[in-house]
């Protein structure tokens, strides 16, 4: 599992112009299995992922099709972890990764 850290490197009005495009690439990945979870920071200085990969080589492809990463809106930080503990309801991501 990896915890991507988006931070954005320009102003927000330009984040917003893309928006659109980034959503469709996170749909793409929810459907695939890839992103579990996402969304925004507070305060609004970027975004986090929570993705399932077969490895770190994995995920730096799935990020190179981002429109923030193709139009250079924001910078990646990956962590990767392995779960020891987690809620019941988590099991499904835990056995499938």
């Amino acid at each position: 599992m990896f915890i991507i850290s988006l931070t954005y490197k320009t102003a927000l009005e330009n984040v917003e112009r893309f928006i659109p495009e980034h959503n469709d690439f996170l749909d793409k990945y929810y459907s695939s299995g890839n992103f579990i979870a996402s969304g925004r920071k507070e305060p609004r200085i970027g975004g986090t992922i929570l993705a399932n990969a077969s490895s770190r080589n994995e995920v730096e492809e799935i990020i190179k099709e981002d429109p923030f990463y193709i139009h250079q809106i924001a910078d990646y930080e990956i962590t990767e972890f392995i779960p020891s503990k987690y809620n019941e309801h988590f099991k499904f991501f835990i056995q499938n990764s």
